[in-house]
C-alpha cells in the first residue's frame, strides 16, 4: 500500500519537476541569446563613444560616490585611494563610517588630513544619528567627506545617511572592500545620458573577484582568476550571472536588481519611495523593487540598464564559513523580499516587474534551492524502495550537468571574445574547468545555504552586518 501512494507521489512529482526543469532551461537558453544580442550592442556602442569627450564637459551630470565601512580597516585606505582616482568632472566621495570599532576612521582622520566641518545635514530618510562630518584640509582630497555616525546595524542605514548628504542627483553605491576601474563614473552614466525616452533609474555592472588580482595604490595593474577553489566558483558564478543573466533581463528592460557591489541610482526616486530599508537583508534587491513600485504607481516610464563591462573588483569569502555566512544573509534578504511585496506578483499593474521579474524570482531563485532538496529526499527514498528507473535517472542527470556546464562556459568564453578580460587563455581554460566541478561541490553549498536562510526568515533570528574578516589586497611589487 506504501508503494503504491509512494508511486503516484512519485509521477506526480516527477511531472512537476520536468515542467519545471524544462521551462527553466528554455528561460536561460533565451537568456543566453538576449545576452549575446544586448553584449553585441553595447560593444558596437563603445566603439565609437568618446569619454574624453564626457571627461571635458562641463554639463556632465553630478555624481556622487557612497562607501559605507563598518571595521573595515584592512582595506579602507587603499579604497578610497581607488576612489580618488576615478576620471570624471563632477563627482564627490562619501564615507560612511558605521560606527566601527577598529581603527577605520583614524586611519581616514590621518591618512587624509580630515577635519570636523559645519555642514547643513537633512535627514530626508531616517538613520541612526550622525556624530560628525569630515572634510580635508589638503585641497588633493577636496572631493572627500567622510560621515561618522552610530552604528545602524545594517548597510543600508549607512547608505541612507550618505545619500541625505549627497550634493548631486544620482548617487553611486559601492561597498569598501571594492576596487572601481577608473572609467566607472564615465561608463555608468551613459545608459542615462543616452536613453531618449525612458527615465533610467539605475544602471549597474558586471563584479569580478579580487581575490588573486594585482593591486597598486588602489588601481588593478592585473586582473587573474581566483587561485582558490572556492573563490574560482564564486568567480564562475559572477560571470554567469552578470554577463549572462543580468545583460539577458537588460534588453527586455526586466533586471531583477542591481548589485549592492556597485550601482548608479536616481536620487529623487530613491529618496521618494523611502531610501534603503534598514530591516532587509537584502537591500539592493529591495531598493530596486521598490524604486520600481514608485516609477509603477507614479506612471513614470523607467528604465534599468546593465553594462557587461568589469568596472569593479570584490574580495570573495575565501572561507567556508564567511560564505556561509554571505550566502544566509542573500537569501533570507530574499525571503523577505518576496513576503513584503507579494502584492506585486502576477499584478498587471506592475508591469515587467508583476508579470516577469516576481514570478521568475519567486519560482526560480526562490522555490528553487527547496525543489531541490525535495529532489534528493524523494530520490533517496524511492531508491530505498527500488522505485528508481536507474537508466532514465541516469541519462537525465548528465543532461542537466552538461547543459549546466555549457551554459557557463559559453558566459566565459562570449566575455573572454568579447573584453579579453584576462591576459592569457591558459587562465581562461583555468576557469572554464571549474564548471565541471561547480554542480557537485559549490552548488550543494548554495543550495544548503539557501535553505538556511529561509530557516532564519521564518524563525526571525537576529542578525547584524557582521565582519565579513577581508584579507587585503594583494600588491604589484614590480609596479610599485
Amino acid at each position: 500500500m506504501m508503494q503504491s501512494v509512494w508511486e503516484s507521489i512519485g509521477h506526480f512529482f516527477e511531472s512537476a519537476v520536468f515542467v519545471y526543469g524544462t521551462v527553466l532551461l528554455v528561460i536561460y537558453a533565451l537568456l543566453a541569446i538576449c545576452s549575446i544580442i544586448a553584449v553585441r550592442q553595447y560593444a558596437h556602442r563603445s566603439s565609437y563613444h568618446q569619454n574624453d569627450t564626457l571627461l571635458r564637459s562641463p554639463l556632465a551630470p553630478g555624481l556622487t560616490v557612497l562607501a559605507p565601512a563598518f571595521n573595515e580597516g584592512l582595506t579602507i585606505i587603499a579604497n578610497v585611494r581607488s576612489l580618488l582616482t576615478l576620471k570624471y568632472p563632477r563627482f564627490e566621495i562619501i564615507i560612511i563610517n558605521d560606527g566601527s570599532t577598529d581603527d577605520t576612521l583614524e586611519q581616514l582622520i590621518t591618512e587624509f588630513q580630515l577635519v570636523p566641518v559645519d555642514f547643513a545635514y537633512q535627514a530626508k530618510i531616517q538613520t541612526k544619528p550622525v556624530k560628525k562630518l569630515y572634510k580635508s584640509t589638503n585641497p588633493a582630497y577636496a572631493r572627500l567627506m567622510v560621515i561618522d555616525k552610530f552604528n545602524g546595524k545594517s548597510k543600508a542605514d549607512a547608505v541612507n545617511a550618505g545619500i541625505n548628504a549627497a550634493a548631486f542627483d544620482y548617487f553611486v553605491c559601492t561597498d569598501v572592500d571594492c576596487i572601481l576601474h577608473p572609467n566607472t563614473l564615465l561608463k555608468l552614466i551613459r545608459p542615462v545620458m543616452n536613453e531618449p525616452k525612458k527615465r533610467v533609474i539605475a544602471v549597474g555592472a558586471t563584479l569580478r573577484l579580487a581575490n588573486s588580482c594585482d593591486f597598486d595604490e588602489g588601481v588593478i595593474v592585473r586582473m587573474r582568476p581566483p587561485k582558490e577553489l572556492l573563490p574560482r566558483f564564486q568567480e564562475v558564478e559572477y560571470i554567469r550571472a552578470f554577463v549572462l543573466g543580468k545583460m539577458g533581463w537588460s534588453l527586455l528592460n526586466c533586471v531583477p536588481n542591481v548589485s549592492g557591489g556597485l550601482g548608479l541610482f536616481d536620487k529623487e526616486v530613491a529618496i521618494r519611495c523611502g531610501g534603503y530599508d534598514h530591516q532587509s537583508f537584502g537591500e539592493d534587491m529591495e531598493l530596486m523593487t521598490r524604486m520600481v513600485r514608485y516609477c509603477y504607481d507614479n506612471k513614470i516610464d523607467y528604465a534599468i540598464r546593465y553594462i557587461p563591462k568589469t568596472l569593479c573588483w570584490t574580495e570573495g569569502p575565501s572561507s567556508v564559513k564567511i560564505f556561509m555566512r554571505q550566502r544566509t544573509r542573500w537569501a533570507r534578504g530574499l525571503a523577505q523580499l518576496m513576503y513584503a511585496h507579494f502584492s506585486m506578483f502576477l499584478n498587471p499593474r506592475y508591469g515587467h516587474m508583476g508579470l516577469v521579474i516576481f514570478p521568475y524570482n519567486f519560482f526560480f531563485e526562490l522555490l528553487a534551492p527547496i525543489i531541490e532538496f525535495s529532489g534528493i529526499v524523494f530520490y533517496i527514498v524511492s531508491a530505498c524502495l527500488g522505485l528508481i528507473n536507474w537508466p532514465t535517472a541516469i541519462m537525465l542527470l548528465i543532461f542537466v550537468y552538461a547543459y549546466s556546464v555549457m551554459i557557463t562556459t559559453l558566459a566565459i568564453l562570449w566575455d573572454q571574445l568579447t573584453f579579453r578580460t584576462y591576459k592569457t587563455w591558459r587562465e581562461v581554460a583555468l576557469l572554464c574547468t571549474t564548471p565541471f566541478l561547480e554542480f557537485l561541490i559549490y552548488h550543494p553549498l548554495i543550495v544548503l545555504f539557501s535553505l538556511r536562510g529561509y530557516y532564519y526568515f521564518l524563525t526571525g533570528k537576529k542578525s547584524t552586518w557582521g565582519n565579513m574578516q577581508r584579507k587585503g589586497f594583494k600588491k604589484n611589487t614590480a609596479a610599485a
